[in-house]
């Protein structure tokens, strides 16, 4: 009982911390989700044994040049830089799904180590907060949104998989998933959708019921990858800043790898409309 109540008055302090930044101002977003991210990035350099400081000297700049500088700045255009990022970021996450069908130990050299903290982690945090400015207009819901769809797809994949599952989904990386604790999750996630768009009035149902299907697979894939990493380095959790929960990677691992993927969709999705 006590740790459940830790782990729910843990859960509650983070979604709390990140509803109240959404809704307060874009520097709000942009300061919570810049210590989020050099936490992810601490705990995740541990995860790879990356040393030394030129991952977080990266991610910083990272931000200052596609996130902070284009607020300061607004009729700067950096749209080419950031659909370059994009493409490499995109690439990083293929070549990480095709590394959850080998054995082989991943990252296995400094070069790629830093690959992947750079566009795996840092793009990730810049997407994540160029997703509600994706229209040239603040859209706290965007990204609060997508989060809601995050913790419903969760939530239901966790319960449905508890007490239906069956079919192992990938057992060799994550044994207690299951086929249908992933079709549980997509379920709800799809059904989630439907209210988000109702009562937000941003996006229309099809473009949330779309979010609603990235995130839910995407997010199940980076959720994955995740849990490769932690077994190659041989630890339950990426960290213990949020007790009952872990790190905050274990948070926000699902979002991370999502990030690029719902900006491309979201991109799309304003040129065409």
């Amino acid at each position: 009982m006590n740790e459940f109540l830790t782990r729910s008055l843990t859960g509650l302090v983070f979604v709390g911390l990140l509803i109240t930044s959404v809704f307060l101002s874009e520097i709000a977003i942009l300061a919570v989700f810049t210590i989020f991210g050099l936490l992810c990035l601490f705990e995740f350099s541990k995860l790879i044994a990356l040393k030394g400081f030129i991952q977080y000297i990266v991610f910083l700049v990272m931000l200052g040049v596609f996130v902070f500088w284009k607020q300061i700045q607004p009729t700067v255009k950096i749209e080419e830089a950031t659909l370059i990022l994009l493409v490499f970021s995109m690439f990083v996450s293929l070549f990480l799904i095709r590394d959850l069908f080998s054995k082989k130990i991943i990252p296995e050299f400094k070069f790629k180590k830093y690959l992947l903290t750079t566009f795996y982690m840092s793009s990730s945090f810049a997407f994540l907060l160029l997703i509600p400015n994706v229209t040239e207009t603040y859209e706290p819901w965007i990204i609060l949104g997508s989060f809601i769809l995050v913790w419903v797809n969760d939530s239901f994949a966790y319960l449905t998989g508890k007490n239906f599952g069956r079919q192992k989904l990938f057992e060799r990386i994550s044994p207690k998933k299951t086929v249908e604790g992933f079709l549980g999750g997509l379920l709800f996630s799809c059904i989630a959708s439907y209210f988000i768009a109702k009562f937000t009035q941003t996006l229309s149902f099809s473009s949330w019921l779309i979010l609603a299907i990235i995130i839910s697979s995407i997010g199940t894939i980076g959720d994955l990858i995740q849990s490769k990493f932690k077994r190659q380095a041989n630890v339950k959790d990426s960290g213990s800043i949020m007790p009952g929960h872990g790190g905050i990677f274990d948070r926000l691992d699902s979002m991370i790898f999502s990030a690029p993927f719902i900006y491309l969709f979201l991109k799309i999705l304003h040129y065409v409309s």
